[in-house]
């Protein structure tokens, strides 16, 4: 039996206060115990919005010291061993295969060096008052200010650098936190504010993180003293938080069923090598993995026997042994549920092509063909190591279909016509269009994030301090 690992409000440590009061983390590969957290309830999230709170009304530290934070924690997580230690505890309790996982501990230190940054570069704008007659005599700035407190809820699929995601932008920001980590996956999250506040010297009551189930997270999102919520997750949950939340700022990052066009034009060939790994890493359960593919029948015979030799060619198993590439879903529900799906569009008319099967509680990389618009492996997303290919004839029948969809997160285009490639920046409903490239690609920096049922916000750390931060008008009378 593990320890219990506690969570934190302030400067405490909070154990469990009894036996029944513990939930125990397990390997979604194998069941194994991973770790034990406490069951944190209402009472708790009402400290932690207290101590909260109270750092925000003492003010934040200057810019300088908050970058300096930030700088010593991307300076803490670069350092190797370090590095080694996040990613097996990212495999251990998510089913993270190692070599994804050691991606994930090394873009987290890329998150908090541009957070560090931003902190440094945040300003208002002057503001010409004399331009009017009324102003004549009057000098205006702008500051940008802490929103106040954020809840920060995080998901399951990214422990590591989702949860960097929303913590260095806030720190950055001035903002203090109250983090509610995903129940699957909370050790990683926990170990993060253990080095940010025993390591990188930032004051305790700063971050705040409170293990509980969702039920119990609902009070963070309801509380009158959290001014923000940040949540990633499904948009069913994230646009309830938004019903229940009409007058703070809530920033939601959701889901998507990622698009794929492929043009006779195109680096065919490429385009299947990258979806090998952009449609099955963490075995699909990303937001932006690649879940539809649309190519044109010029070109679809080749890059389908290529698509089906690279996914045919995935090692499966263990996401300890540093061979694997695809590993298990979070749990054996999600694992039925999409197994349910697969035999679902079989039965609907679509090929499997490779994969399809279900062994040791592992769901084998899947390519599908023939699939349809109505099928659910294409109309909702997938969340699994799934992969449906359809054909067309036209590019703009590609376009369509592409949009055709409630999500809008990021889309992907390969072709060598430019004039192509900017018509679908302009037609493409999405937070991001990729040409020659996968729609799975993520740099910390940019701007993140979707539109409809894909969410409301941008993610990276110089966008995500714009929303954590308030236009404070001032106004001298010379």
């Amino acid at each position: 039996m593990s320890d219990i690992t506690p969570f934190r409000i302030g400067d405490e440590r909070i154990g469990a206060a009894g036996p029944d009061e513990v939930s125990v983390v397990r390997s979604p590969y194998d069941g194994h115990e991973v770790g034990r957290v406490p069951v944190g309830t209402t009472a708790d999230l009402d400290r932690a919005v207290a101590v909260a709170l109270a750092r925000h009304r003492d003010g934040a530290p200057p810019a300088h010291a908050r970058a300096s934070v930030l700088d010593r924690a991307a300076e803490a997580l670069a350092e190797p061993d370090r590095q080694e230690r996040f990613a097996r505890l990212l495999a251990e309790e998510a089913a993270k295969p190692l070599k994804t996982a050691r991606v994930e501990a090394s873009r987290a230190v890329d998150t908090f060096r541009f957070a560090a940054a931003t902190a440094r570069s945040l300003t208002g704008e002057m503001v010409p008052l004399d331009a009017s007659s009324a102003g004549e005599g009057k000098l205006g700035f702008v500051q940008r200010v802490p929103v106040g407190v954020v809840g920060a809820i995080s998901p399951f699929n990214f422990p590591l650098n989702l949860v960097a995601h929303k913590l260095a932008p806030a720190i950055a920001a001035g903002c203090p936190v109250v983090l509610k980590p995903a129940s699957a996956t909370p050790l990683t999250a926990l170990a993060l504010v253990e080095l940010l506040v025993d390591e990188c010297g930032l004051e305790p009551g700063w971050i705040n993180v409170v293990t509980c189930p969702g039920r119990v997270a609902d009070h963070l999102v309801t509380h009158d003293d959290v001014a923000m919520i940040t949540f990633t997750g499904s948009p069913d949950v994230g646009w309830g938080i938004r019903a229940r939340a009409p007058r703070k700022r809530v920033s939601l990052e959701l889901g998507n069923n990622a698009p794929v066009i492929i043009e006779p034009d195109g680096d065919w060939a490429t385009a299947a090598a990258k979806i090998r790994v952009a449609g099955y890493s963490h075995a699909g359960q990303s937001c932006i993995s690649v879940q539809r593919v649309y190519v044109h029948r010029e070109v679809a015979e080749a890059f389908t026997d290529a698509l089906v030799d690279e996914v045919g060619g995935l090692v499966v198993g263990d996401p300890l042994d540093d061979a694997t590439d695809v590993s298990a879903l979070i749990d054996p529900g999600e694992t039925e549920r999409v197994d349910g799906w697969i035999r679902e569009a079989v039965a609907e008319g679509a090929e499997v092509r490779t994969g399809g099967t279900v062994r040791d509680g592992v769901l084998a990389p899947t390519v599908l063909t023939g699939v349809l618009p109505d099928m659910k492996v294409c109309r909702t997303e997938v969340f699994g190591p799934v992969v449906g290919v359809a054909v067309y004839d036209d590019w703009h029948e590609a376009l369509r279909l592409a949009n055709d969809t409630r999500y809008g997160l990021q889309a992907g285009v390969f072709t060598r016509d430019v004039g192509r490639a900017l018509e679908a920046g302009r037609v493409l409903d999405f937070g991001g269009v990729l040409v020659n490239e996968v729609p799975t690609w993520r740099a910390d920096q940019m701007p993140y994030g979707g539109v409809r049922d894909s969410g409301n916000t941008r993610e990276g750390p110089p966008y995500a301090v714009q929303e954590m931060t308030e236009r404070r008008l001032v106004v001298l009378q010379g």
